[in-house]
Order: structure tokens, then C-alpha cells, then sequence
């Protein structure tokens, strides 16, 4: 009998003591490799049930080396070094720590090989691990092959994956909103720019459906923390209108970052079809905010802003997704078209720069597209007469090249003839009458 050195536990100490060894593990692979690890019975039958079954006296034959009972175990290439620290691991008498499992990609493998044999200490010390560490992607598509063919000792791991429940969805969509909104100090400016950024994620379908469906309630929350921005947004427009002469720098920073925060709104309301409120209010402070980019605001990166919501607010009002009565209509076309005029004109024109030097910011072409396309709709709602007279300006402006309102003018025309021949028509058929 050969004759063992044992730890305080009463278990032998170390793997690979040749001296000591009454079993060969003997680990090998299709591709060739072959490695005999020397063992001690009583700590594999201790903890692996794969190893108790091999070298019990239910096992048909236990081949014999060197006076050793030798098993052997077959494994992929892939699977050998976690085989052979999967052993090594089986001599730690305390916890497993992340010392020895080191990464996500060992712990996986080493998971793998303590399933297949058994030892159940090693897949909960995996388990804890996994469930504790951050994984990157990659390490999560390998987590979802692995864990839940494993039954349920792995399902705290998989807890980090599971959906959540629609209530949990809805309630960090509030609160966030609610953030996004508030308009806070400058101080947490990056936080309200990444809550809205998320927000906007949630709502966006892309390669998966969006997070959140807008149902009756999201849209109503929506509409009501983008009503209380609107109305501090007013308030602010009212001071600012107050003194035109001596307007407070904050003040101005203040106005621009409600212009961010308004063009953000524009885009979820858009999103969650409920713009309506938004697209109201900007018509009725239009004028409002025309005055104070004319008389206080030289800064380029500003007007621009205004144009890229003005272009979403005529887009929706040309294209019916909200319905105005015609004045309101007119008073839109009358504000903005000969604001968008002149700064095309003078965006267009050589040297054109903030007071800071920097050359000025330029919109997007989509944005100037837009904006034309918006203005040619919403004239042609308008009665003929209120058309006639918009036109009529159009071709005698210095800047008749934007907006372009050919189309517009075309259809004018057909139209007036067509309401003629149709008005001589029915003057004869009342005649005859």
C-alpha cells in the first residue's frame, strides 16, 4: 500500500506527487495530446461523481499502470487546459476565488469540464463568479450557449439576461423622461444628454423591436413632461422679450440649451406620434423667438437649432400629421419663410463667421429640403388668395432661389384655371336652370 501525505483536513495535499499517486488520470485529446496527471483516489471520489462512478467496484474494468488504477478521459482540443486545472482545482481545500478562475473565458471552460465530471463545488464556485463579474458581448453570446443547457445551478447567472418585465421598463422610462426634461443645472448637462440618448435607444427599432411599445400611457407621460418644458420655455422667452437691450448671458446659454432639450422632444414625440403639443406651442412662440434670434443672437450654432425643429414643426403641420386652422398656417409661412430666406442668404454668403471668428454652422442640406418641401405643402392649403399673395412676394424677392416655390406656382396656376372653367360651367348650368 502505498503510502500518502495528508493535509489538516485528513485529504492528500498535492496533485501530481508521483510518490503519493494511486491514480493516473489520463487526459487526451483526437488531435494527439496526452498528458498522465497523478491523483489521489480519495479526492476524486470525494468530490466528482464521474470519477466515484470510474473507479468504483460497479465500473467494468479500470485499466492498471504502474500499480495505479488509470481513467481515461477524452475531450476536445478546446478543453484540455481547463481538464487539467479542473484537477488541479479539486486540491484547493479553501473557496474557489478569481484568482483561479482569472477570466470569463476560463470560468466558462472550467464550468463546462466540472459539469461534465460532476463535482459540483467547482460548478457553484464557477456559478458565483460569473454571476458577480461585468462580461463584455462576445463573453455573453458564449454565456448564452453554455449555461442553460445546465440546469437550474446556473440560473442565477442567466438572471443578468433575462427580459425585463414590462412594469420595470415603463417605470425607468418615467423617471428618465422626467430627468431628461427638468431642464437641470449645467453641472449634470452629460447626464441629461445621456438619458435622453437612451431614451431615444428605447423608442428606436433597429435590429430588435423597440424596448418600449408607445401605448396610450407612455404617450401620455411623454406629452406631459414635454408640456412642462414647453411652459418653462415660454416663461424664459417672456423674460427674454422683457429687455431686449440688455438680455443676461445666462440667460441666452439658458435659451440654447431649452432649444437642445426642445429639438431632443421633437424627436421623441415624433417617434411616439404625438407631436401635437409641441408643433401648438412653437407656433404660437414663433414670433416670439424670430425677434429675439433677430435683435440678440449673432451665434450661428443657435439659429441653426431653430431651423432643424422649425423644419420638423413644418413637416408636420405640411403633411397633415397635425391639423391647423388656415391662420395659423399662414402666420407660419409668414414668420419663418422669410427667416429661413435670409439665413440661406446669409449662410450662403463669402466669409460668413460667429463673433467668437469661427466660421458660422451650417444646416444640414435635408434640413433646407425639408423646410422648402414643408413650405410649398402648407401654401398650397391655403385659400387661392392668401396663395397669390405669397407667391406674388416670392417672385419679386431678391432671393427667389430659396425657398423655391415653383411647384407651388404651378399648381396655382392649373388650379385657377381649372376653378374658372369649373365656376363658367356651373354659371351655365344655373342658367339653364
Amino acid at each position: 500500500m502505498m503510502e500518502i501525505s495528508y493535509d489538516e483536513l485528513g485529504m492528500p495535499s498535492t496533485i501530481g506527487n508521483r510518490s503519493t499517486s494511486d491514480v493516473v488520470v489520463r487526459i487526451r485529446t483526437q488531435e494527439g495530446r496526452d498528458d498522465w496527471i497523478y491523483c489521489h483516489s480519495q479526492v476524486l471520489v470525494k468530490k466528482s461523481k464521474y470519477f466515484a462512478d470510474r473507479l468504483s467496484d460497479n465500473w467494468p474494468t479500470c485499466q492498471i499502470i504502474d500499480s495505479r488504477s488509470c481513467v481515461e478521459v477524452y475531450c476536445e482540443e478546446s478543453d484540455f487546459d481547463h481538464h487539467v486545472n479542473v484537477l488541479r482545482l479539486l486540491y484547493i481545500n479553501s473557496d474557489v476565488t478569481m484568482a483561479d478562475l482569472c477570466s470569463v473565458k476560463n470560468a466558462l471552460g472550467t464550468l463546462r469540464v466540472a459539469a461534465e465530471l460532476g463535482i459540483s463545488q467547482i460548478v457553484s464556485a464557477c456559478v458565483g463568479y460569473l454571476e458577480a463579474v461585468p462580461w463584455e458581448e462576445s463573453e455573453e453570446e458564449e454565456i448564452l450557449k453554455i449555461i442553460p443547457e445546465m440546469g437550474s445551478q446556473t440560473e442565477p447567472v442567466l438572471a443578468r439576461l433575462r427580459p425585463v418585465n414590462p412594469l420595470a421598463v415603463f417605470k425607468i422610462f418615467l423617471s428618465a423622461i422626467r430627468f431628461a426634461t427638468s431642464s437641470p443645472p449645467s453641472s449634470i448637462h452629460d447626464l441629461k444628454i445621456s438619458a435622453q440618448e437612451q431614451l431615444e435607444y428605447m423608442l428606436t427599432e433597429d435590429d430588435d423591436a423597440p424596448l418600449l411599445s408607445a401605448d396610450d400611457k407612455i404617450k401620455s407621460e411623454a406629452r406631459s413632461c414635454v408640456n412642462d418644458l414647453l411652459v418653462r420655455f415660454s416663461k424664459l422667452l417672456t423674460s427674454l422679450l422683457g429687455d431686449l437691450n440688455d438680455v443676461e448671458t445666462s440667460k441666452m446659454e439658458t435659451f440654447q440649451s431649452y432649444l437642445n432639450d426642445v429639438a431632443w422632444a421633437s424627436q421623441i414625440l415624433t417617434k411616439l406620434e404625438t407631436s401635437g403639443g409641441l408643433v401648438r406651442s412653437w407656433v404660437d412662440s414663433s414670433l416670439d423667438i424670430v425677434k429675439i434670434l433677430d435683435r440678440r443672437c449673432s451665434e450661428s450654432s443657435v439659429k441653426v437649432k431653430v431651423l432643424e425643429i422649425t423644419a420638423k414643426v413644418l413637416e408636420a403641420i405640411g403633411f397633415g400629421a397635425v391639423i391647423l386652422p388656415a391662420a395659423k398656417r399662414l402666420h407660419m409661412i409668414r414668420v419663418w419663410l422669410p427667416f429661413a430666406r435670409r439665413m440661406r442668404s446669409s449662410i450662403d454668403s463669402p466669409a460668413v463667421a460667429d463673433d467668437d471668428g469661427d466660421p458660422a454652422l451650417k444646416p444640414e442640406d435635408e434640413v433646407w429640403q425639408s423646410m422648402e418641401s414643408a413650405f410649398v405643402s402648407i401654401v398650397l392649403t391655403l385659400p387661392s388668395a392668401e396663395q397669390a399673395e405669397i407667391l406674388t412676394e416670392w417672385l419679386r424677392s431678391e432671393e427667389i432661389r430659396y425657398p423655391d416655390l415653383t411647384e407651388a406656382f404651378e399648381v396655382w396656376c392649373y388650379r385657377s384655371k381649372v376653378s374658372r372653367r369649373r365656376l363658367a360651367r356651373n354659371d351655365r348650368t344655373s342658367k339653364k336652370v
